[in-house]
């Protein structure tokens, strides 16, 4: 199912990856991302659910919980299908301290503190095009996930 098809308040969890993906590798991740979506379910019974790779960076999984709600045993199973991925191809997708922005088209990464510091010298501003990964539902990954700096969590990190 395409992620576009799922209700706004669809649940969203966001990967990022440490490195861009090689279009080999997005390609095998998808491949092996159907496969975890079409077997993904809650208690029995299978989850209106998603998954896609943006930028050759990002791993995201939606699931719609009208129907069924995504338990403990399902979300576990989608962070052991994640840590699949973390292994098979070398990657952290686990680090919250690496934080994601634009810079023109390009997407780059830099570690919660050099990112800080890159605000503080003016290299980035609050108008700085930032992925704000906290977000939970489709509703908020469509309009606040590529967000200015000043329209996210990430404004804390300016120092005065």
């Amino acid at each position: 199912m395409n992620y576009q098809e799922l209700a706004c308040h669809s649940r969203v969890w966001i990967y990022q990856a440490d490195r861009k993906l090689t279009k080999v590798e997005v390609g095998d991740i998808r491949s092996y991302g159907a496969k975890f979506i079409d077997q993904w379910a809650a208690h029995g019974s299978d989850l209106q659910a998603a998954f896609e790779v943006f930028y050759n960076q990002f791993i995201v999984l939606f699931a719609d919980e009208s129907q069924v709600k995504a338990s403990g045993c399902s979300i576990d199973s989608s962070v052991r299908f994640i840590k699949d991925i973390e292994q098979l191809y070398q990657l952290d997708l686990f680090n919250r301290l690496n934080l994601t922005y634009k810079d023109d088209s390009e997407i780059k990464m830099l570690v919660m503190a050099d990112f800080q510091k890159a605000l503080e010298e003016g290299v980035l501003n609050e108008e700085t095009t930032v992925f704000n990964n906290l977000i939970e539902t489709k509703e908020d990954f469509v309009s606040k996930w590529e967000v200015p700096v000043k329209s996210s969590w990430h404004v804390n990190l300016i120092t005065n």
